[in-house]
């Protein structure tokens, strides 16, 4: 495979040789092209050159980067004469130090994002902030079944569904068992309006209102009974229940915290520079 590889490396140098001009003997022996004083090997092309291409893929390959090395060179060239050289130095080495700088600020960020917060905390930001925190979807607590139209238990299901008392939970997750295709229960739990408009076959947009207000939902289709309970409901456009808000909340406090571990750090940096004498500011 080498030895094809370097037929294709001269294969290509041979084709571009017009491009270079006619040259006098050069050292390295391996050289492909030469601008100025640079040259280019066919091992350093061989180091490029993705593993697994056929002779002809690797010999296209190696043409275009000859070329684009020595246009790439050529051009350099010719802007060295345009271009404020030291300019361009002064802005790599800016750019060096804010890349250097930005890497270590964030890997200091990401320790100090080990430390969770308590949930007292998370909860005195949703209080203080609740007008942020907006439902762009309805969202339900609730109780949702589909269960054969046929099914021996579907009223003894249908008259507990809509219960809130304890027995009758029990006695309908004992009734679903083995009876219903899918039986959610989360009257503890909000959910997204959207995970149940997937489930049931009804033209949701015309019957959310109508949810909101009745709170239950019964419908047959194919064979099958749909049922929902609603117990709670928020519209769209209502406060975040904290529940939901909590990621975000999370995810929000963490960016300030980043932030004020990041002008820490920045002080602690500087302070440290100037008593220790590595900083001087005249």
């Amino acid at each position: 495979m080498k030895n094809r590889l370097y037929i294709s490396i001269f294969t290509a140098a041979a084709l571009l040789a017009g491009a270079c001009g006619g040259e006098e003997k050069t050292t390295p022996a391996d050289a492909l092209a030469r601008v100025g004083n640079e040259y280019l090997t066919a091992g350093e092309l061989s180091v490029v050159i993705p593993a697994g291409l056929n002779h002809d893929d690797s010999t296209t390959f190696a043409k275009a980067y000859i070329r684009d090395w020595i246009d790439s060179r050529l051009i350099e060239r010719v802007a060295a004469a345009e271009v404020d050289l030291e300019q361009i130095d002064r802005l790599v080495a800016q750019y060096r130090d804010e890349l250097i700088m930005s890497q270590y600020r964030r890997a200091m960020a990401e320790q100090a994002d080990n430390e969770d917060f308590a949930e007292d905390s998370l909860k005195a930001y949703y209080d203080a902030h609740k007008t942020d925190f907006v439902l762009e979807r309805p969202m339900l607590k609730g109780v949702y079944l589909k269960v054969p139209t046929d099914a021996p238990k579907l009223s003894q299901i249908k008259r507990l569904y809509r219960s809130d008392k304890p027995d009758d939970i029990d006695k309908l997750e004992k009734a679903a068992i083995g009876t219903a295709i899918h039986y959610d229960y989360f009257r503890d739990t909000w959910i997204d309006m959207e995970q149940i408009e997937t489930k049931i076959p009804v033209d949701f947009p015309a019957a959310g209102a109508d949810i909101a207000q009745r709170r239950y939902l019964e419908t047959d289709y194919q064979g099958f009974t749909y049922l929902l309970s609603v117990s709670d409901y928020l519209a769209a456009g209502s406060p975040m229940p904290f529940e939901a808000a909590r990621p975000l909340i999370r995810e929000r406090m963490l960016n300030l915290k980043r932030r004020a571990y990041d002008s820490r750090l920045r002080n602690d940096l500087y302070n440290r520079a100037l008593d220790d004498g590595t900083l001087v500011v005249y």
